[in-house]
């Protein structure tokens, strides 16, 4: 599938002290994805949601968006994943549309949910209609028996930033990072926006069918914020770490639903904000 480069270089005026000089710079693109679902069995392709994006996985961003909204169940609930084929469609829009085929029920969950607006790089589950959407009183807690040391903690936020090959050239993207117990990285996912970078890294492994993520840490450049931890508690993620602070939702939701918090994750120092008992002591 043809994508748009996420990454855009451009003619720069640049102060430097008392040098001005013209110099070419690097800018993290940030384009529109248009979401449309249509059921499997009959009928056309209608618009869900309109997220703004870094190109690039977007399948996987699509993937991890639709599960985050509680329209994906399972990996069964996709049927399929395409981009318009009309060769009459201008081709650079073709490449900001994503088509999702979807299972039966699905389809229905995914009609009530229909936002019919945009969602900004910095915007999360804003489109929600009401909080209760999202946090469920009855809400099963996380089951998990990983236990971390403070030393695998420690070495996320470098490993992390190791991995980040789109910010490394342009300075401008946020990262998500699975890690497995034994602190070895395994995917990241860049984007502008955080919950982007979050959504593509869940759908990573919501299509390979290895959802939950029960023995894993997600690392998170940026704020902890609620759509973070709610895009996590829905995969199974026990542990979530961010290099920054965690806003006051996101603590409610994480110690409501049994996940381990930690922020401000730098210079060998941590605070953690629901349930420390994953991080051993000794």
């Amino acid at each position: 599938m043809s994508e748009v480069e996420p990454i855009e270089r451009m003619r720069v005026v640049a102060r430097e002290g008392e040098r001005q000089v013209e110099r070419e710079d690097a800018l993290a693109v940030e384009e529109p994805l248009e979401i449309r679902i249509r059921p499997a069995d009959s009928g056309g392709a209608r618009s869900f949601v309109t997220t703004m994006r870094t190109p690039g996985n977007d399948e996987e961003l699509v993937a991890g968006l639709l599960f985050a909204e509680g329209v994906l169940e399972s990996r069964e609930d996709l049927v399929g994943l395409e981009r318009p084929v009309d060769p009459r469609i201008d081709p650079e829009l073709r490449a900001n549309v994503m088509i999702a085929t979807l299972a039966r029920d699905a389809q229905k969950r995914g009609e009530k949910l229909e936002r019919g607006t945009v969602m900004g790089s910095a915007c999360g589950v804003c489109g929600k209609t009401s909080i209760e959407n999202v946090i469920a009183s009855d809400a099963p807690p996380l089951v998990s028996d990983l236990r971390i040391s403070p030393e695998l903690l420690f070495a996320l936020p470098g490993r992390l930033r190791e991995g980040q090959s789109v910010f490394s050239t342009t300075g401008g993207l946020h990262a998500a990072g699975l890690f497995d117990a034994s602190g070895r990285l395994r995917a990241l996912r860049e984007d502008i926006g955080r919950h982007n970078a979050t959504d593509k890294l869940v759908g990573r492994f919501l299509l390979r069918d290895e959802l939950p993520l029960a023995d894993s840490v997600l690392m998170v450049s940026g704020r902890a914020g609620f759509e973070i931890v709610q895009k996590a508690y829905s995969a199974g993620i026990p542990v979530v770490a961010s290099v920054s602070a965690p806003s006051s939702l996101a603590v409610e939701l994480a110690d409501a639903t049994g996940l381990t918090l930690v922020g401000f994750l730098r210079e060998r120092r941590y605070n953690v904000y629901a349930h420390p008992a994953r991080i051993l002591t000794a």
